[in-house]
């Protein structure tokens, strides 16, 4: 006859105790044990940063040589990118903070990323819209074209707001030119605006108007001298129409408030930092970008730039200029996965051992029932 053990009806505390013991040591062993993961993309990210540090340093080595000082207070890092307070061709206020932490190469692995995840390729065309109000970030959008071997249609406006490119002998126009004559990012705007309120740089002085037609007669470019807001975007949508890339573009991409490039400061919120791969919901404000989303066309919405870098892991108003490859843009901490599977298949062998198979029973309760019988702790065999 076949003989039937009995089977405890309740775990006891002693199995459960050992169970969570080695769950414990397993998650901490997981939790302490990451790997380093690199991201998509990773030696173009990397290509393009080291690209964006030399642009950086070739702006900053013309800017001492025109004897254009560099406030230690307001640029810590020495990069010759933060301008400012006021100047003739500020158009607008400014948040320091955010210029700060867009002096930082790693930016264009950021574009990077977002032109790669718009599905952008080789030899496509992008539209752009810069102002002189971020000249790192443009920088590291050049960059990041430049990588990706794509044909960038350039429309600039001069004006910048607080602490951008707004020295009148150097904007972000005569930083382009300075790149783009050094082969270093060899490319130009197609045209330029004043920028400012209506893009007509209302509000600013004779003298800072003057400085903007100066500077865009200098650097050889066509002026657009729009009447009001909509003939801005009229003309601005017809330089992109009247390129023969222009029916290839695969993402418009913007940096900063420029009034007719995001449609003032209601159409400029509309958009989601960062990358936009439709239209937002609702009546939008037109404008260049607009515009563009309406056809389908991705938009990379280059603004709110602490909350970009803090989403792609780049620090916050660095002191000195960070270092090419820092950022969780290039690596992660990710869990282990053999790791994690065998600590899972642990756990699993020992509460089939010690549940399944009256493993802890046997032996968390045979030491007990011998000291309290003096006998063997085996289930005892019922009829």
């Amino acid at each position: 006859m076949k003989s039937l053990y009995w089977r405890p009806q309740r775990v006891s505390l002693r199995v459960m105790l050992v169970v969570t013991f080695v769950a414990f040591c397993g998650f901490a062993a997981v939790e302490t044990f990451r790997v380093s993961e690199r991201q998509p993309y990773y030696r173009l990210k990397m290509a393009a940063a080291r690209t964006a540090l030399k642009a950086f340093r070739t702006v900053k080595d013309a800017r001492v040589q025109r004897q254009l000082p560099i406030d230690p207070e307001t640029d810590p890092a020495g990069s010759g990118l933060i301008g400012d307070l006021i100047s003739p061709i500020t158009t607008n206020t400014g948040h320091l903070p955010a210029k700060l932490t867009s002096v930082n190469p790693n930016f264009a692995a950021v574009v990077v990323e977002m032109l790669r995840q718009a599905r952008v390729r080789e030899g496509d065309a992008v539209a752009i819209g810069f102002s002189g109000s971020f000249p790192a970030i443009n920088i590291c959008v050049l960059a990041a074209v430049d990588t990706l071997r794509l044909r960038p249609l350039i429309i600039t406006s001069v004006g910048a707001s607080q602490w951008g490119a707004n020295h009148p002998e150097l904007t972000w126009l005569d930083m382009e030119q300075l790149l783009s004559e050094s082969g270093l990012l060899p490319y130009r705007s197609l045209a330029a605006s004043p920028g400012g309120i209506d893009d007509r740089a209302m509000g600013l002085s004779k003298r800072g108007r003057r400085a903007i037609t100066t500077a865009v007669e200098r650097t050889g470019l066509p002026l657009i001298e729009p009447e009001d807001y909509a003939d801005s975007l009229a003309k601005r949508m017809a330089l992109y129409r009247e390129q023969p890339e222009e029916a290839d573009v695969r993402a418009y991409i913007n940096v900063g408030g420029g009034s007719t490039s995001v449609g003032t400061r209601v159409g400029k919120q509309l958009f989601k930092p960062g990358l936009n791969r439709s239209a937002p919901p609702g009546k939008m404000v037109d404008s260049v970008m607009a515009r563009f989303a309406e056809r389908g066309v991705p938009v990379i919405h280059v603004i709110k730039i602490d909350e970009l870098a803090e989403r792609y892991g780049l620090p916050l108003q660095p002191q000195a200029m960070p270092p090419v490859g820092e950022g969780t843009i290039y690596v992660r901490q990710s869990y282990s996965s053999w790791l994690t599977a065998a600590v899972l298949a642990v756990i699993v062998a020992l509460l089939a051992a010690l549940l399944r198979f009256d493993l802890g029973h046997r032996v968390l309760m045979a030491g007990r029932r011998e000291r309290d019988t003096g006998q063997s702790a085996a289930p005892e065999p019922m009829v």
